[in-house]
């Protein structure tokens, strides 16, 4: 692919690698700060050596498989080679499994729930902890069963246990997060993966927030623990340029029409009958992001190159160095585990008493320089249990916006493996100025919005980037500096 297959990366020359990580942002008072990203969870930045390696390859870019040009044949290798290493980043056996690229993991989860072929007397086990994507796709052809969690935001594994029992001989798919976008709660998938299979159902893990953090190995197909079918998107692991990746065995790929039919689908097209290719270009119809794929196995090759290992251990670290410091300051409550963090991701959800979340997620921002994220993070079920809200209280207020501060929810500060105690110390610093009430914003609720605004400061994205229309780019009023 390129010549950091031969570099050996280190955690700590990681962050020089990050592109953005110096951009300066500003602030409310008028003066200037190196922007925090710690929303990483949500979508990471990409590292310098994947935009180089992009540059590298465009000279070769073309249009990928049948073509007879150099450029054609050069761009379709590299397009297959991306396919290995996306396959072998999850240790799958490459004879057995197929490696199917689309724009993310939502994107792969309704193609599995759509090829599937439920029968409408199916079930699919899920857990309250999923992310929507890994729930409302399967809702559309099963029957879906969810599984309790603990007071502490795991997963009820009995409860799942239990559910597998009453479910057996119906049960054809467990749908479990490898990690949860809200906790960092990480699950043991190979386990559950176990129990599905002597239950008579396959497992799908969604790995979205897994994959950038620990070491995945979905074993070989024959083995009990072995993970059936797995997905992961490459704007979460420093690749940004739109591709996701399932994997899953090659026999159940083979059968049956592809969801989407097309260009690039079949080998044979008459005018009243059809022969589908085969396995990875059957399943994905039309022209394939063969660049957003380049980016992909170089960011990939990068965190092999460093490590699985070092960037769990890197990440615990800084949980062991954010978390006692933030819970000196009263009045912020931490959702999810705070001690045990040996199955933790660098994932903290927080709330603070007498706050909305949207208002402290907004002065972080306005006043610290600091992105975070806020809200139901796209897992309202799993949230409404960890804030114990009650059916009276969702009752009340589901007419609301899924975005609007009426809402109950939570901010949530996310580690990428560049983040350092610096990163940690602005938050940590700013977050105590907003326990202590010693931000300095007049903050309202826009009701059209249900975003913060506050006098004085707003985002001009026009000056920031010249595709925006400057009459319509600023969010909040004129921006200070």
């Amino acid at each position: 692919m390129h010549q950091t297959q031969s570099t050996v990366w280190k955690i700590a020359e990681l962050r020089s690698e990050v592109i953005g990580i110096d951009t300066k942002v500003p602030l409310l008072d008028g003066t200037e700060r190196r922007y925090v990203f710690l929303d990483n969870a949500a979508s990471t930045p990409t590292f310098k050596s994947v935009l180089k390696c992009v540059e590298e390859f465009l000279p070769w870019y073309s249009g990928v498989h049948r073509g007879m040009g150099l450029k054609a044949v050069v761009a379709t290798n590299v397009y297959d080679e991306t396919h290995r290493i996306a396959g072998e980043f999850v240790g799958a056996d490459l004879v057995s499994n197929s490696v199917l690229f689309g724009k993310n993991t939502t994107e792969s989860i309704n193609k599995l729930a759509k090829r599937f072929n439920f029968s409408p007397n199916d079930v699919v086990i899920c857990t309250v902890m999923e992310h929507h994507s890994n729930d409302l796709p399967w809702r559309k052809y099963a029957k879906v069963v969810h599984t309790a969690i603990r007071p502490d935001g795991g997963v009820d594994l009995d409860d799942l246990k239990r559910t597998l029992e009453i479910y057996k001989g119906r049960v054809k798919l467990v749908a479990v997060s490898g990690a949860s976008n809200v906790t960092g709660i990480c699950n043991p998938i190979h386990d559950i993966a176990e129990w599905a299979h002597s239950a008579g159902a396959k497992i799908f893990v969604d790995a979205a927030q897994l994959a950038p953090h620990r070491a995945i190995d979905i074993l070989p197909n024959r083995a009990a623990k072995h993970i059936d079918f797995i997905a992961y998107s490459a704007h979460k692991i420093y690749a940004p340029f739109g591709i996701g990746v399932l994997v899953g065995p090659t026999e159940f790929f083979a059968k049956g029409e592809p969801d989407m039919v097309g260009g690039g689908t079949v080998s044979y097209v008459g005018t009243d009958d059809v022969e589908w290719g085969s396995l990875p270009q059957k399943e994905e119809a039309g022209s394939p992001n063969v660049v957003g794929a380049v980016a992909l196995a170089e960011a990939l090759t990068v965190l092999r190159t460093v490590g699985m290992e070092a960037i769990a251990g890197h990440e615990r670290t800084l949980l062991e160095y954010a978390i006692p410091r933030m819970q000196k300051l009263p009045g912020v409550r931490i959702y999810g585990p705070t001690e045990d963090l040996t199955n933790k991701m660098g994932v903290i959800p927080f709330t603070v008493d007498g706050l909305d979340h949207a208002l402290v997620a907004t002065i972080l921002s306005a006043e610290g320089g600091i992105g975070v994220r806020n809200g139901n993070f796209c897992a309202q079920p799993y949230m409404r249990k960890l804030l114990n809200v009650t059916p009276e209280e969702e009752k009340s207020r589901r007419a609301a916006r899924c975005d609007n501060p009426i809402l109950p929810g939570m901010v949530r500060v996310s580690f990428g493996c560049y983040t350092n105690e610096d990163d940690i110390d602005i938050f940590v610093d700013m977050l105590e100025r907003i326990v202590k009430r010693e931000y300095k914003g007049k903050y309202s609720v826009d009701p059209s919005t249900g975003m913060y605004m506050t006098d004085g400061y707003g985002v001009n994205a026009a000056k920031h980037f010249r595709f925006f229309n400057p009459a319509g780019a600023s969010v909040a009023g004129e921006e200070v500096a």
